[in-house]
């Protein structure tokens, strides 16, 4: 087995244990994060209902302009900023943070960090 193969078959494996654990309700819906090279993106989610509340990504068209790179931190700050924004629009003020079999460094601390200075809670 090949490194990357190796990785990837461990970041699932902790996401499993993840969501094992981690479950968005209608009070409290889960905030997931996805990072790639180029971009990242983050869903709020409502796992009852089984609906996606808002996202927010380095590919989308309003971000694409003020962001230079999507892969950096700087980046994640600006879709931490903007997931907040979209989801006290829709009236979310609480989530529960998935990060996806992430460790809780670098882009995804970013994002979270910049989510909680938007307004929501983790």
């Amino acid at each position: 087995m090949n490194l990357q193969k190796l990785k990837a078959v461990q970041r699932d494996r902790r996401k499993t244990r993840i969501r094992k654990k981690v479950e968005g309700t209608s009070q409290r819906p889960r905030l997931t994060v996805f990072r790639s090279l180029n971009h990242i993106y983050a869903q709020v989610i409502n796992d009852d209902a089984g609906v996606t509340l808002c996202s927010a990504s380095t590919a989308a068209k309003d971000l694409r302009g003020k962001v230079k790179s999507g892969g950096n931190v700087a980046a994640a700050k600006e879709v931490g900023k903007a997931i907040a924004a979209a989801a006290l629009a829709q009236g979310v003020k609480a989530v529960c943070l998935d990060r996806n079999g992430y460790k809780y460094h670098g882009r995804i601390k970013a994002l979270a960090d910049a989510a909680r200075e938007g307004g929501l809670a983790f």
